[in-house]
């Protein structure tokens, strides 16, 4: 059997070695493409539950300004008190703090789109009856703020709020379809007793919206806590 004399060519090292490297780099830069992505898309997701963090206080601000002209000009009483006074068809307040932490992003934003949109169906038919009120009474126009516009600049706020926590919503489960709001129903004639039980109505509705916009915030605050790098 004839040995070989060693006398023939020698295979570059550099010809295995430098296609291996290549490959190595490739994966390591795919690498880290998806952490500087992973690392935008937290960022991303940050600043937006920052800015709707922003948005539910300056929004809770304005209801409260609203709520102490409302008992000026509806209930003729700025130190109007109806704590007793509750509305069944709005979300409940009391929260187990417990329970409270441990819910999931999407529970989360699912149960505060829902309540948003719940606030914003009776401030539709508070806002309503006010323009009828006015409209009915022009001399109420000149001699008073008109609460139906204050009503109005509210419900942009919150609409501005669900639409954020829809778009963060579409982000977490991408089969989320927003759904279509209910018509909101009005009453068409009412008695005198009616009448002030609709006005303390509307101060319920904003009492409830103030204390509301504080647990909102408060849950903004712990998902954009969530995402600190």
């Amino acid at each position: 059997m004839q040995q070989n004399s060693g006398e023939g060519p020698i295979s570059n090292p550099s010809s295995l070695v430098l296609p291996q490297m290549a490959a190595w780099f490739r994966t390591v830069l795919f690498v880290c493409c998806i952490l500087e992505s992973s690392v935008e898309s937290t960022l991303v997701q940050r600043n937006r539950y920052t800015n709707s963090f922003s948005l539910a206080r300056s929004t809770r601000s304005r209801v409260q300004q609203l709520l102490k002209k409302y008992k000026e000009q509806e209930l003729g009483n700025l130190d109007f008190d109806g704590r007793s006074q509750q509305l069944t068809d709005l979300p409940l307040l009391s929260t187990d703090f417990d329970s409270w932490l441990q819910l999931s992003d999407w529970d989360r934003l699912h149960a505060a789109f829902l309540d948003m949109q719940a606030y914003w169906n009776i401030l539709e038919r508070k806002r309503v009856e006010l323009e009828k009120e006015e409209k009915a009474h022009s001399w109420l126009r000149k001699t008073r703020i008109s609460l139906p516009q204050r009503f109005k600049h509210i419900q942009l706020d919150l609409r501005d709020l669900m639409n954020q926590v829809s778009s963060q919503m579409r982000f977490t489960r991408r089969s989320w379809m927003r759904p279509t709001p209910a018509a909101v129903h009005l009453n068409s004639e009412r008695s005198p007793r009616a009448d002030w039980d609709s006005r303390v109505e509307g101060y319920v509705a904003l009492r409830d919206l103030d204390l509301y916009l504080t647990k909102l915030a408060r849950d903004f605050l712990l998902l954009a806590s969530k995402r600190h790098s």
